[in-house]
Formats: C-alpha cells, sequence, structure tokens
C-alpha cells in the first residue's frame, strides 16, 4: 500500500510515517552496534540489565525524529532509559562515542541537516521521563527490547507504541534480525531470503509489515488453527523472564505437540501477527512487574486479527503509568484458541498455588 493510499481513513497516517521513520532509523544504529559490540559498549545497569551504547542511540533518535516530523505535536514519551548512569565520572568516553554514533547515523541517512552536542543528547534521553496515564497522548518506547538477545547476537526489536486518551491506537515493531518471509507454509509472500522486518498497525486499519530498509507493505493476519494439537508456541528466550515449568504444564493440557519457539524480544508479536506460530506465553515470576513499554507495541497483534489478555482474561491496561495494571500472565492468540488458553492458564496456576 503507498503512503497516498494510507492516508485515506487513517486518522493516524501521519503519526504512522513518522513512527516508521523513527524506528527504522533507530535499528540502523543498532544494526551498527551489534556488528561490532565492543566490551566498553556494555554497561551493567543497577537491576543487571545490559545496557548498551545502542540502547541510548535508539531512545534519541526515535525521540529526535518524531519531534522533526510531528513539529505541531505536543510531545511526552515514555521511555526505559534515562541519563543517569551516562551523568556519572567516568562515563565521558561512552556518552562521546553515542553522540557520535548518533551523529554519523543521522549524516548517512540524509534526512536532517543537524548536528547534536553531548548536552543534547542526555536530554533527549531524559525526554523519556513521562508518566503517561489516561488522557492526551503519549508515545511508548523500548529503545533495544532485548538486550540480552541484542548481545548476544540473536533477535531484539524496537518497539513503538501510541497511546491516545489511554487506548494503543498505533505500534511499530522494527525486527532487524527477524526474517521477512514468514515460516507458515500459508502466508505466500515475494520476500524471498530478506532478513529485517518492520511491522506495524492502526487501529481499524489491520496490520502489515515490510522490509526494515523499505519495500511494498503486505497484509498480515494471526494463524486460523482451532485445534490447539495443531499449535505451536512462543515463549521467552531468557528462562528468567517466563516460569517455563507452567508453561510447559499449560502447553501440556492444550495437547500442545510441537516443541516451544523460544525467543527474544517483542519479535513475538511480530512472528504470532503474521501467522510463525498460534499462541504467545508470558508468565512472570509472581514478583515480576511488566511495564507498558514491554506489550505496547505489541497491539500488532490485536490488528492482524488475534487477542491479547492477562490471565484472567482482561484487556491489558495502560493507562496506568509506566507499569501495566494486569493480573499475572499475558496471553495472545487467535480468537478460537483464546478461551482454551485462559482455562488451561488458570487451571495451571491453580495448580501451583
Amino acid at each position: 500500500m503507498s503512503q497516498a493510499t494510507e492516508v485515506v481513513g487513517n486518522p493516524y497516517a501521519a503519526e504512522l510515517a513518522a513512527a516508521k521513520k523513527a524506528v527504522a532509523l533507530a535499528a540502523r544504529l543498532c544494526q551498527r552496534v551489534q556488528r561490532s559490540i565492543l566490551h566498553s559498549d556494555i554497561q551493567s545497569k543497577a537491576d543487571k540489565t545490559p545496557v548498551t551504547v545502542a540502547d541510548y542511540g535508539s531512545q534519541v533518535l526515535v525521540c529526535l525524529v518524531l519531534k522533526k516530523e510531528l513539529p505541531s505535536h505536543s510531545f511526552s514519551i515514555i521511555a526505559e532509559e534515562d541519563s543517569k548512569d551516562l551523568r556519572e565520572d567516568g562515563a565521558q568516553e561512552i556518552i562521546e562515542h553515542i553522540t557520535t554514533l548518533i551523529n554519523e547515523t543521522i549524516v548517512n541517512d540524509g534526512s536532517y541537516n543537524m548536528s547534536l552536542s553531548k548536552e543534547d543528547v542526555l536530554s533527549a534521553i531524559d525526554g523519556g521521563k513521562s508518566e503517561g496515564g489516561p488522557s492526551g497522548r503519549h508515545w511508548i518506547l523500548d529503545p533495544i527490547d532485548g538486550t540480552k538477545g541484542f548481545i548476544r547476537g540473536d533477535q531484539y526489536a524496537v518497539a513503538l507504541g501510541l497511546l491516545d486518551e489511554g487506548k494503543v491506537v498505533l505500534g511499530v515493531l522494527g525486527c532487524p534480525n527477524l526474517p521477512l518471509k514468514s515460516t507458515n507454509k500459508n502466508n505466500s509472500s515475494s520476500f524471498g531470503d530478506r532478513i529485517g522486518s518492520l511491522f506495524f498497525a492502526t487501529i481499524g486499519c489491520g496490520a502489515q509489515v515490510e522490509a526494515l530498509e523499505g519495500s511494498e507493505p503486505q497484509k498480515i493476519s494471526v494463524c486460523s488453527t482451532n485445534n490447539p494439537v495443531d499449535a505451536s508456541f512462543f515463549e521467552s528466550f531468557e528462562a528468567s523472564h517466563s516460569k517455563r515449568d507452567l508453561t510447559s504444564s499449560i502447553a501440556e493440557k492444550l495437547g500442545v505437540r510441537a516443541p516451544p519457539v523460544r525467543m527474544d524480544s517483542q519479535a513475538k508479536y511480530g512472528a504470532l501477527a503474521r501467522g510463525d506460530g498460534a499462541i504467545f506465553l508470558r508468565i512472570p515470576h509472581k514478583s515480576y512487574i511488566e511495564t507498558v513499554w514491554d506489550h505496547a507495541a505489541g497491539s500488532i497483534v490485536t490488528e492482524a486479527g488475534g487477542m491479547v489478555k492477562d490471565a484472567a482474561g482482561n484487556d491489558l491496561d495502560f493507562c496506568k503509568g509506566r507499569y501495566l495494571d494486569r493480573d499475572r500472565g499475558i496471553i495472545a492468540t487467535n480468537k478460537h484458541l483464546m478461551p482454551l488458553v485462559l482455562k488451561a492458564v488458570q487451571e495451571a496456576m491453580k495448580e501451583e498455588q
């Protein structure tokens, strides 16, 4: 679908175009860093999550592009990173490295004639401190979702959503290492062996995918299987992110025969939206609190004809600030399987208690 047809009937056409441009540019920086990961590029945040130069650089580029492309809009963004660690003694070298990378990415892209100073970079990072909430518009960004996958050279995503009056109305997922061609045999595509997928959706307009570097978009939809025996399911690559004994008990109750597909990041939402698998289960440990940026762009699944619920069967609530207000566990699947999966999840959780 060309840009011209995209505008018709889509009240968020300008926001979608800006979001796609922002995510694609941020992904370009991330690809460059992933190719040349140096030991000094990896810092350890207080919570021991590895944070990379690319995490900060990606956040700055997304903020920059959204502000440039939507100058008349008031700007609020809920994002994962802040500049606290970068303002400490000894971080001078890393902030210089981030600034250079950002400026080189801007020059190579050629869309903007500008150069950022170190202070510009730090204040752009801190632009992501919005608390969100149920009123107004707020962008929600995970600059690199799946940092551990990123460091391993595996799947990660630049994930951007837009909240409007408490509802996620737009999602864009840049997945630089995800093949463009679906693994679902029923999905015909002319994409060949290209790597790098850009998924996007706006409310009421369906979901699509195109090449990260640009191509003709193709409409996508979740798989239509209604028998759990034929279903495959996605779960987190990192064992610490989900209770695997619980998910395998759920799979057993459903009669799922295929082994789980383990993948880092919200790339799972993109793969699910185009039918590569049928179910995504995330049942974290009880103490884990989900953040809004880990799931906002996953709304692509609902526009692809699927459903995303918490373990009690409620829609995810993104209005409560930076954290998701939800019953433990997140399930994404098609409409046929959702009642069956919910029942199995609730039974397994009851047994666990």
